[in-house]
C-alpha cells in the first residue's frame, strides 16, 4: 500500500512538472507574440499600444531580453529633451530602469552596449551630467574605438565649463569675450574648471584620431580651447597660444565638413545616397 502511495505520488509529481512546463511554454510562445505585436506598433508610432505589448512581453517572460530593450526605446521615445516636468522624467526613467535590467541580464556584446549609451543619453538629456559620463565611460569600456563616445564626453564637459564660467563672467560684470583681471576669480575659475577642460580636450583628441573626418568633434576642440584660454587668465602667451589653437579648428571643422559635403554630393553636384 505504501508503494502504491510512492508510486502515486511520484506521477504526480511527474505530471505537475510536465503541465508547468507546457505553461511555461505556452509564457515563451505568448511572450514573443506580444513582442512582435508591439515591434509592428513601434515601427507605426503607436507607442503608447507598444509599451503594453512590451510589458505584457515581459511580464511573461522576464529574461527576454528584446522585449525589455524595445521597452526601454518605447519609454525613451515618450522623453522630450529640455521639458522638466515630473510626466516626462518618469518616461526616462521607466527607460532607465529597463536598460539596467537587460544589463543584469548579461545580454550580448551589442546590447549591452545599446543599453550603456542608452542610459548615457537620457542622463546628459536630463542635465544629469556626472551620471551621463559614467554611463559613457562604461560603453567606451566596452568599445574603445567608438568617436562618438569620446565626443559625448567631451561635449558634457564643455557643457559642465561653460555654465560656471558664464556665470563667474556676469559676476565680474565682463562680456563674453573680455579676459578675467581679478586673480582670486582667475584661481577660483582654474580650480573648477581645469580638470574638465582638459578631460575634453583629451577626449576630443581620441575622437578625430579615430575618425579624421569629425567637424563636431573639431568644433568642440575649438570651444574648449576657446575654455582653455579663459583659465589662462595671467599668462597672455598662453592664452594667445590657445586662441589661434581654436581659431584653427574652426577653419578645419568648416573645411572638412565642406569636404563632406562635396563627396555627399557626388561628381557634378549629383546627391549620392547614404548606405548607413
Amino acid at each position: 500500500m505504501a508503494r502504491q502511495e510512492r508510486i502515486t505520488q511520484s506521477l504526480g509529481a511527474v505530471l505537475l512538472l510536465v503541465l508547468l512546463m507546457g505553461a511555461m511554454g505556452c509564457n515563451t510562445l505568448k511572450a514573443r507574440s506580444d513582442l512582435n505585436k508591439g515591434v509592428q506598433a513601434y515601427k507605426n508610432a503607436k507607442y503608447d499600444q507598444a509599451i503594453q505589448y512590451f510589458k505584457e512581453a515581459v511580464s511573461l517572460d522576464p529574461g527576454l531580453v528584446n522585449a525589455r530593450l524595445y521597452l526601454a526605446t518605447a519609454y525613451a521615445q515618450q522623453f522630450v529633451p529640455g521639458v522638466d516636468s515630473p510626466d516626462n522624467n518618469k518616461s526616462a526613467e521607466a527607460a532607465i530602469d529597463q536598460y539596467q535590467e537587460v544589463l543584469k541580464l548579461h545580454p550580448g556584446r551589442e546590447q549591452e552596449i545599446n543599453s550603456l549609451k542608452g542610459i548615457a543619453y537620457l542622463y546628459l538629456q536630463m542635465k544629469k551630467f556626472d551620471q551621463a559620463k559614467e554611463y559613457y565611460r562604461k560603453a567606451l569600456q566596452m568599445d574603445p574605438n567608438d568617436a562618438e563616445l569620446y565626443y559625448s564626453i567631451a561635449v558634457i564637459d564643455w557643457t559642465q565649463v561653460y555654465q560656471p564660467r558664464m556665470q563667474l563672467w556676469a559676476e565680474q560684470g565682463l562680456k563674453p569675450t573680455e579676459e578675467l583681471k581679478s586673480e582670486k576669480a582667475c584661481q577660483k575659475l582654474k580650480d573648477t574648471n581645469a580638470d574638465k577642460i582638459n578631460e575634453g580636450l583629451q577626449a576630443l583628441d581620441k575622437a578625430v584620431k579615430l575618425r579624421p573626418e569629425y567637424p563636431d568633434a573639431m568644433a568642440y576642440l575649438n570651444l574648449l580651447y576657446r575654455e582653455k584660454a579663459h583659465i589662462d587668465c595671467g599668462d597672455p602667451e598662453a592664452r594667445q597660444a590657445d586662441l589661434k589653437t581654436a581659431d584653427g579648428w574652426v577653419d578645419k571643422s568648416i573645411f572638412t565638413r565642406k569636404e563632406l559635403e562635396a563627396k555627399q554630393r557626388g561628381p557634378q553636384g549629383i546627391t549620392v545616397p547614404s548606405h548607413q
